[in-house]
């Protein structure tokens, strides 16, 4: 403490209630390829509902279910997965091009300021769904209402679906497909001339009068007019969406208090325009809201205009921060001055509406190379804390032995370098599905790990499993390692990390119907010899995990998958507890204290089943002067794993009636 210079009381507080923290273990880890979502950028799931929400749905193409449904099915046994997009060849679909904007960062740093030359919009991730995208736009109170002058009107018998109106192309008198009109015979608008009163515009003829065909706003069949119209009628229009706003757009309160430009409000609709996305489109057909996705009144076009919370309204950032579909990319051309803080009048325009995004590109056939570049996300232990890396597909990119290896290979060399986490991976497809005998397949299985690296940080199972999907309704093979990965963390919440996740009390594997490879006795013993943890369909016990090996060859305690969590566990917690030791003094006081709040921590997982024993070593006889010199802190902690049950010998022996047990060692 400092030393005070005058009389006085000096009060402090010394923290000594440091502890060892828990960690957690059950986080998943998967790089693919993928329908939408955020590109090499690493997003946290929590559930299916949400993995289909913002990675789309599980696709044919280059077998990308395989990948979608290792995610969806680790899921089940888990709430927490990190998710990255692979692929290079993909595209935002685009207002006039499509362009890659790989996430809100991406976007943040290189568009949000305009720099979008390809157009006004761009949809929020890249994908050919991103084509199905319609944006429009309503910026004037006119554009949302507008009563025209009398103009002279013909071909108006009864049934007829065509009428031709005098100059309607003149300025501020331009209609558009979908704008919804009723004629009146006074420029009020106030005294309809027909009973039927509104009709759609389905179609412009261009020319110097524009012939409009229009029927029925609610008659998808075109019965047509339905009474006489006489020349010279007064037209109203309004915007297709006008019915979904409380009115037109005018100036917000922000910029009237103020004392800002006038007009400055527009509002914003975003739709379907095939039905992929909603299952409907926004036309008269097909109910003109059916397929309206996103609705944005009363928006900004003023870049510094505020809610009365305080909060942006200006339409580019209230875009971004709300919008699940597109992102905001530059003003229309007719907007001037839109996206400035002006005194004067916002630029009028008529309604502007882009039909379809275009441009969108998927890629689900990557290579190699770019999933690995995929996997590399989460290679930095600091800032990203992962425990189970699942490796979907070893046959996305190469269906073959050798293809698998390069694979496993990738996500050996991504967990042996962070040391804080396990992988899992299944053998190629064709080794095991579509093969008739189960000698075959479980020689393809034994063959390709022969190829693949050693090590305790991995864990293979023997195939895939036969299961239903639901979204495209269809049965389909999906490799288990997503599920033996689960069942790693449905241990960790019915039992301890480090409890085997196998056998039929914790190793129940989900929603199979059947299995690739089935194996029976002998083939599980060529398995296990080869670090293949084999997957077995039981007759009244479900399908179970019955191995619980790391791809470790050498013999050690290492090569079981409870020891090798267990020391995660144990080394994760006691690390992170230690950095508050760092910069401390190398004296018995630290060493006391490094002892104290490990072994207690120690004991715990003792208790827990963890370890048979334990020996914390934290003194002078490894922190030697030459160590303290070298500003170095040593601790030695020994510890004895506890060992899973892989083999019961049961001996029943049989005696004569007058031996009695303790002559023949009962």
């Amino acid at each position: 403490m400092s030393f005070l210079v005058s009389p006085g009381v000096h009060v402090r507080e010394i923290d000594l209630t440091n502890v060892v923290p828990a960690v957690a273990t059950s986080i998943g880890a998967i790089a693919g390829a993928f329908e939408k979502g955020p590109v090499s950028s690493v997003t946290n799931i929590s559930s299916e509902e949400e993995l289909l929400e913002i990675f789309g749905k599980p696709q044919n193409s280059s077998n990308q279910f395989e990948n979608w449904f290792s995610a969806a099915n680790f899921l089940q046994y888990s709430d927490s997965i990190k998710v990255v997009r692979a692929g290079s060849g993909i595209l935002n679909a685009g207002a006039n091009s499509g362009i890659l904007i790989r996430d809100d960062d991406h976007y943040e740093s290189s568009f949000q300021d305009g720099q979008g030359s390809h157009g006004e919009w761009a949809a929020r991730t890249a994908g050919t769904h991103g084509n199905s995208i319609g944006v429009e736009i309503c910026a004037t109170s006119t554009a949302y209402e507008q009563v025209v002058a009398a103009l002279t009107v013909t071909e108006d018998a009864i049934g007829a679906v065509s009428v031709e109106v005098d100059d309607a192309d003149a300025a501020g008198e331009a209609f558009n497909v979908g704008d919804l009109i009723s004629f009146y015979s006074d420029s009020a608008g106030a005294t309809p001339v027909d009973d039927y009163n509104e009709y759609e515009v389905t179609a412009i003829t261009a020319g110097s009068d524009n012939d409009l065909t229009i029927r029925l706003k609610d008659d998808p069949n075109g019965a047509g007019l339905q009474s006489l119209i006489p020349d010279n009628s007064y037209i109203k229009r309004r915007w297709k969406f006008y019915d979904l706003f409380d009115g037109a757009p005018g100036t917000s309160q922000w910029s009237t208090d103020n004392a800002r430009g006038s007009g400055d409000e527009m509002h914003i609709v975003v739709y379907d325009t095939t039905g992929d996305i909603t299952g409907s489109v926004a036309t008269a057909a097909g109910g003109r809201t059916a397929g309206v996705i996103e609705v944005y009144p009363n928006v900004s076009k003023s870049s510094v205009a505020k809610s009365p919370q305080g909060d942006s309204i200006y339409y580019a950032d209230v875009i971004f921060r709300q919008s699940k579909f597109i992102y905001w990319t530059d003003h229309i051309s007719a907007g001037t001055n839109w996206g400035t803080d002006t005194t004067t009048a916002y630029t009028s325009v008529i309604p502007i509406t882009i039909d379809a995004l275009s441009g969108g590109t998927d890629d689900y056939a990557v290579t190699a190379g770019e999933m690995e570049l995929a996997y590399d996300n989460f290679a930095d232990t600091e800032s990203l804390d992962i425990n189970l890396v699942i490796g979907g597909s070893s046959s996305i990119t190469t269906d073959s032995a050798a293809g698998m290896d390069t694979y496993v290979t990738m996500i050996t060399a991504l967990v042996e370098g962070r040391r804080d986490c396990v992988g899992f991976v299944s053998p190629y497809r064709s080794a095991t599905v579509g093969i008739a005998l189960s000698s075959t397949a479980t020689e393809n299985v034994k063959v390709a790990f022969d190829l693949c690296p050693a090590s305790s940080y991995m864990v293979f199972d023997s195939g895939y499993k036969y299961m239903y999907d639901k979204y495209n309704d269809v049965y389909r093979y999906v490799p288990l390692n997503g599920d033996t990965a689960g069942l790693c963390a449905y241990t960790d919440n019915v039992a301890d990390t480090w409890f085997s996740p196998a056998g039929y009390t914790r190793g129940n594997v989900r929603g199979a119907i059947k299995l690739s490879l089935n194996p029976k006795k002998s083939e599980r013993d060529i398995l296990y010899r080869a670090r293949v943890n084999p997957v077995v369909n039981f007759p009244g016990q479900g399908v179970v995990l019955f191995g619980d090996k790391t791809a470790l060859a050498k013999p050690s305690a290492f090569d079981r998958i409870n020891v090798r969590r267990l020391f995660l566990v144990l080394e994760k917690a006691i690390a992170t507890a230690s950095k508050f030791q760092l910069f401390e003094f190398n004296d018995e006081f630290t060493r006391a204290q490094f002892r104290n709040l490990v072994e207690p921590f120690l004991r715990d997982v003792q208790g827990r089943r963890g370890i048979s024993d334990f020996k914390v070593k934290c003194d002078t006889t490894n922190n030697t002067g030459e160590v303290i010199d070298r500003n170095e802190f040593i601790a030695d902690i020994f510890i004895k794993p506890a060992r899973s049950i892989n083999f019961i010998s049961l001996n029943f022996i049989a005696t004569r009636t007058g031996v009695a047990f303790s002559e023949v060692g009962g």
